[in-house]
């Protein structure tokens, strides 16, 4: 019988809805960037370095990505059956230490390999084909992408989803920019040996959990090299990732197939459904929660993502993990964590948001 790749789910973003806001903020990596000696650079405002993302042409990447994190999730182990299975393998992912190794080429070219210590999880796009692989059990599954995303100036955007590097992440951060917003330019540093620009965000809301948001970018190509974010009360950071070494050459086309090794268990997978989220205000074509789709109450730092009854599926929500994990609160179950709290309502809405559980809590009450 063909076993389940439960780290599709991951990849895939087939998370528990949950951990959707995880995903979101951290993605597969997190934790804290290792900056060089500060270095002499021109003088640019923060309006520059952001044009300066803005016109990045990087097109290909080839790079070691490292993580260490303290989102005050507990610590899973990295391999064996633990590590493979349901919401373990999210939380792991999203907790912990972890090195990975990232090749890009353009939109439709990815390899992702998260190198644990005695196992390796792979993830390879070539064109509309999505291998996923886990040597820890000799698994894998294919999926076949709906469509080859077209030819793009830069990689700013997640085209292959799991596949996550810092631009990606600042991205993210860099959507929250707005009048509730101080940004400034830090002292120059070296990140994986380039020199880079200091992005420093922070949101001046206090109902936020988030204290800071520093984006390094580099000097030369205006792609962001590593992210950091910073929780309010917490010395540690909570979460940022980065490269420790980098290229910005084509990497081998060969490194963009796959073939499963001998023996090993094979599952075909369907295209998941992707549900869209509204933009950072709220405002769309799809943000009330009649339509089944996500909606947002607030907007900027202190924004509430409300999702309808029936998106995390049972077995999930059942898990014992996401017992062990969770608290219960009146009405349900809530997941703290030093950046994201998630909200779960016993009949089936979630509410997750970079803000405390009090205010998931009114966003619910009022809904």
């Amino acid at each position: 019988m063909v076993r389940e790749v439960a780290m599709t789910r991951v990849w895939l973003r087939w998370l528990p809805a949950a951990m959707v806001p995880l995903a979101l903020a951290a993605a597969a990596l997190a934790g804290s960037y290792q900056a060089g000696a500060a270095t002499s650079l021109p003088n640019k405002t923060a309006e520059e370095v952001i044009a300066m993302i803005a016109r990045s042409d990087v097109r290909a990447l080839s790079g070691t990505l490292q993580q260490n994190s303290d989102l005050g999730l507990p610590q899973f182990p990295s391999t064996g059956p633990v590590a493979t299975q349901g919401p373990a393998s999210v939380i792991e992912l999203l907790s912990g230490s972890h090195t990975a190794r990232v090749y890009m080429d353009g939109p439709a070219k990815a390899r992702f390999q998260v190198m644990d210590m005695l196992a390796e999880r792979d993830l390879v796009r070539n064109g509309t084909n999505l291998w996923l692989y886990n040597s820890a059990d000799n698994s894998a599954a294919h999926m076949t992408l709906p469509v080859e995303p077209k030819p793009g100036p830069a990689l700013h955007s997640p085209a292959t989803p799991g596949v996550t590097t810092p631009d990606v992440v600042a991205q993210h951060f860099l959507a929250a920019v707005g009048p509730s917003t101080e940004v400034t330019v830090g002292e120059g540093t070296t990140v994986a040996g380039r020199t880079a620009y200091q992005l420093v965000i922070k949101p001046r809301s206090t109902g936020t959990l988030v204290e800071s948001v520093t984006i390094a970018v580099d000097s030369a190509s205006g792609l962001p090299l590593g992210v950091d974010v910073r929780a309010r009360g917490q010395a540690a950071a909570a979460f940022s990732i980065a490269f420790t070494d980098v290229s910005l050459s084509t990497p081998d086309a060969g490194l963009f197939s796959f073939t499963p090794p001998r023996g090993a268990a094979v599952e075909e997978k369907a295209t998941p459904q992707m549900r869209a989220f509204p933009d950072k205000t709220g405002q769309g074509p799809q943000t009330k929660a009649a339509t089944g789709q996500p909606s947002i109450t607030g907007s900027g730092w202190d924004a509430v993502v409300a999702l309808p009854a029936g998106t995390m599926p049972t077995d999930v929500r059942a898990a014992p993990m996401t017992a062990q994990l969770s608290q219960a609160v009146p009405g349900g179950r809530a997941l703290t964590t030093s950046l994201v709290s998630v909200l779960m309502l016993d009949d089936g809405r979630i509410f997750a948001g970079m803000v405390p559980l009090e205010r998931l809590q009114a966003a619910a009450a009022a809904s």
